[in-house]
């Protein structure tokens, strides 16, 4: 699904479309799609409530699928694992926010389904450093949320450092 002209949800923004076969560059795999969840930042995405930045973009960031193609040097992941795309894609590793591992806070950032396209697609390209692996055990359909609701549950859990037995609200 591509999205060439962002407006409401109701005016059918998204569209299909042939777009070719993605290829993975170097460091990065190619994912072939179970799944991509949607999420409240992606209707902002599509209903242009966040700036467009590029043309033709293809949205989606909570991806699960299976790896089927690996570029150059891309060596942590075996084609046919299991892994997810989430939202953040790419940080520089070098600001001050990624030094102090506020990595979210990066204002080099980019964004699967805003900045490069994203999972509402038959295969995704994502660097490997920013790749999940997903567990066989877990559904593929139940594990796109994970990508972004469990991503930010489990950085406020590790952060606010509960100790064994302490709560903590999310």
């Amino acid at each position: 699904m591509v999205l060439s002209k962002p407006g409401p949800i109701d005016s059918a923004p998204l569209a299909m479309s042939d777009l070719p076969m993605p290829e993975p560059g170097p460091g990065e795999i190619r994912v072939r799609v179970q799944a991509c969840g949607i999420c409240r930042t992606d209707l902002h995405v599509i209903e242009a409530e966040l700036p467009p930045q590029r043309p033709h973009i293809v949205p989606g960031h909570q991806v699960v699928g299976t790896v089927d193609a690996r570029g150059a040097n891309a060596q942590r992941f075996a084609i046919g694992d299991r892994v997810g795309i989430a939202w953040l894609r790419y940080t520089c590793g070098q600001c001050r926010y990624c030094r102090a591992g506020n990595e979210n806070l990066c204002p080099n950032a980019r964004f699967t389904g805003y900045h490069e396209n994203g999972g509402y697609a038959e295969y995704a390209i994502v660097r490997e450093d920013f790749a999940y692996a997903i567990p066989a055990t877990i559904d593929s359909v139940a594990a796109t949320p994970l990508l972004c609701a469990g991503i930010i549950g489990y950085r406020a859990l590790k952060r606010a450092d509960v100790r064994p037995g302490g709560r903590h609200g999310l």
